[in-house]
């Protein structure tokens, strides 16, 4: 198949719409579903990450999509009772395989960004992750094989619609990539820079000594940047990104956004959420849209009278300011990647806020003594790149 024609482009008044490759086959199979313009987008875009996550760690990876940007990204190491609690999988009885729990990793790290994700496997989707993908909301996913079982599985969502494509995982595009935009086309070498544990040899700072978990999640942070729309911030923790800024036009809002975000996943850690206790019946996405306001500054969408008896059991007391301060100033060991150098202090300053121990960035800004000078108050690990990782 060299071609697949599809429903429309990136809006239903954008016809005709079609992938399709100038020499060879499409490296895709669809096995259900009719997948779009913009799943397609986020499904290359989600393969290459989990490919390349699996390259750099060997272990299990998965990545969720939205609008060609990843919502999560995880590699498979084992969940914590407070993971499965705070990513709502604690009630399943399933045996978690390791790209299981990549998965629950890559949804429940932002499950607001992750509504609708579209769904990339480095691995043979197995059981286990079908039952897990199964009770999500999600468009499809993307994977280099499926069990018999997880096919059954898979394919029985949504009435039979919900998108599964198989890839061919020895598929290699051609070293130069095309596209076009307002009727001219934009040539370029791929990026194909490989991400490894040497990328991070030139450590700046006083303190430079670096984990072999620090080292994995910095591997996770770059890799994950290299396919998120720049400007783009990447926080990750115990090889997992917890928050991701996409598309700012501003380095410090990016840090911002990303660093509000990673303090969420922590603060839904806090015994204040965990303790909540939810009306039966309750769905899945109305409590995580409850957990997302009861931790912000208007919680009071959710405790005023009237409102909280539709949500919870008891009404929970204010999460104070001063009650999350205090939470987060516990997180510690999280590390930050930049797909491009950080042009001031004040992005480190805002890092420290969320626990970040270790910094990766391209380096080669006119401040970058003041950059380091930061790191170095705060005893933090920084290495410097020399590769910059735009990606648009």
């Amino acid at each position: 198949m060299k071609e697949l024609e599809l429903k429309y482009g990136c809006n239903p008044n954008q016809k005709p719409s079609r992938i399709y490759v100038e020499n060879g086959e499409l490296p895709i199979k669809v096995l259900s579903g009719k997948p779009g313009y913009i799943n397609f987008l986020d499904a290359f875009n989600g393969w290459q990450l989990v490919r390349e996550l699996k390259a750099a760690t060997g272990l299990a990876s998965a990545t969720s999509f939205k609008h060609v940007s990843p919502a999560g990204a995880a590699v498979g190491l084992p969940l914590s009772d407070v993971e499965k609690k705070i990513y709502w999988v604690d009630d399943m009885d399933v045996e978690f395989t390791p790209l299981a729990n990549a998965y629950a990793r890559a949804r429940g790290a932002d499950r607001m960004s992750s509504f609708g994700d579209f769904i990339s496997l480095s691995d043979v989707c197995d059981k286990a992750t079908a039952l897990l993908i199964k009770r999500e909301v999600s468009d499809g996913v993307i994977a280099p094989g499926y069990t018999p079982e997880a096919l059954e599985i898979l394919r029985a969502k949504k009435n039979g619609n919900y998108n599964v494509i198989e890839i061919d995982p020895n598929y290699e595009p051609e070293k130069i990539e095309k596209k076009q935009v307002f009727g001219i086309t934009f040539e370029q070498g791929r990026n194909e820079l490989t991400i490894d544990g040497g990328f991070f040899d030139q450590i700046v700072t006083e303190n430079k000594e670096l984990s072999s978990q620090a080292k994995i999640d910095l591997a996770i942070s770059m890799i994950t940047l290299k396919y998120t729309q720049s400007n783009s911030v990447c926080y990750v923790k115990n090889g997992q990104a917890i928050g991701i800024g996409a598309g700012q036009q501003s380095r410090i809002h990016c840090t911002r956004l990303a660093g509000q975000k990673a303090d969420n996943w922590f603060l839904r850690q806090s015994p204040q959420v965990l303790g909540l206790s939810f009306v039966d019946g309750i769905h899945r996405a109305d409590r995580d849209n409850a957990i997302d306001l009861y931790i912000g500054d208007d919680y009071m969408d959710v405790l005023s009278d009237g409102v909280w008896e539709t949500i919870f059991k008891v009404k929970p007391d204010v999460f104070t300011r001063e009650e999350k301060r205090a939470w987060l100033n516990q997180m510690s060991g999280v590390t930050l990647g930049s797909d491009a150098f950080f042009p001031f202090g004040d992005n480190i300053e805002r890092a420290k806020k969320s626990g970040v121990q270790y910094v990766a960035q391209p380096g080669g800004s006119i401040r970058d003594d003041h950059v380091i000078a930061t790191c170095n108050k705060y005893g933090m690990v920084m290495c410097f790149t020399g590769i910059r990782l735009f990606h648009h």
